[in-house]
């Protein structure tokens, strides 16, 4: 499916995650394969990579820019690719938001850093956002952030401010939290119409969707692409029962990658979801110490096997 040229940046999209070999290295040619399955269903408009779910904070300049050349060769004719920029510091997220536009991004997300968690600075933020805005030729995604992470989820206050810089035109809105998400959602449609707001809550889809979204960036769609994009579609038509069998099937599976203890492991448990069907010969992550027991293994295929039903 194209994106469509009067609202490019709707849509569902799927975050992605990243194969490493028995050295820890990027392994290219899984990656692209990676690329192209979970874009393959008809409804994923483009992929979030250099996410959360794609280990950014774990990477190299060199690596987080060959994430963006290896989807711009892979699905750049079709697809948008959004790329993330994290960084502690501004003017090594200049140079990543740059390498990300020069390697072929369509976009930046910007993720807020993470000491920003201990103390929020409404001036910093502002000052952070538009320093990248401008470094860049291409649109800037903000990232709302969960309503436990501290100064990383930003105030009303903060966020009306935010949607009103120039070139920004979505916000991924990853609360994860209903009530919050509902407030976060008519703000913008107020202050800023023109910015997508875009349910991004894995655990919270189907009460987001039902409450209005423009599209999503989830790291559930780049394992079972289809059942988020049927699930968008039921809410869309008023199909509401529909929408409710599909998220009783899918809905355990989030559960179980977010919601479990730690929840640093979420992208461990996406990639032994891909390692369940066959599409990856294991889940290394970038953390040594990261194992799933085979216990916690058994019960995700378990869940894997009752969601995927929707994929076909």
């Amino acid at each position: 499916m194209l994106p469509s040229k009067a609202f490019p940046f709707r849509g569902i999209y799927a975050a992605t995650l990243l194969p490493f070999d028995v050295s820890g290295a990027i392994e290219p040619d899984r990656l692209a394969e990676h690329l192209r399955t979970c874009t393959a269903p008809d409804g994923i408009v483009g992929v979030l990579c250099n996410g959360h779910a794609g280990e950014v904070h774990l990477l190299t300049r060199a690596e987080r820019r060959q994430v963006v050349e290896i989807a711009s060769a892979t699905i750049g004719a079709s697809r948008i690719i959004v790329s993330g920029v994290l960084s502690e510091s501004l003017d090594e997220a200049v140079v990543h938001a740059r390498d990300a536009q020069d390697a072929g991004a369509d976009a930046i997300l910007v993720f807020p850093p993470f000491s920003w968690s201990v103390a929020q600075d409404a001036a910093v933020i502002i000052a952070h956002h538009e320093a990248l805005a401008r470094a860049v030729d291409i649109p800037v995604v903000l990232y709302q952030s969960s309503v436990g992470s501290g100064g990383m989820a930003y105030s009303a206050a903060i966020l009306e401010r935010l949607v009103r810089i120039p070139g920004v035109v979505a916000v991924k809105e990853g609360s994860w939290e209903s009530a919050t998400y509902d407030r976060n959602l008519r703000l913008v449609q107020r202050v800023a119409p023109q910015v997508e707001v875009m349910a991004s809550g894995d655990e919270h889809l189907l009460p987001c969707f039902a409450i209005g979204t423009t599209g999503s960036m989830v790291s559930l769609a780049a394992v079972i692409p289809q059942a988020i994009v049927r699930l968008k579609a039921s809410i869309d038509s008023g199909d509401i029962e529909q929408a409710r069998v599909i998220n009783e099937h899918i809905q355990p599976l989030a559960n179980l990658i977010y919601g479990c203890a730690p929840g640093s492991r979420a992208s461990l448990r996406l990639k032994a979801c891909l390692v369940h069907l066959g599409l990856w010969p294991s889940a290394r992550t970038r953390r040594e110490a990261e194992v799933l027991s085979p216990e916690e293994n058994r019960v995700l295929g378990a869940a894997l096997e009752k969601a995927v039903r929707w994929e076909g």
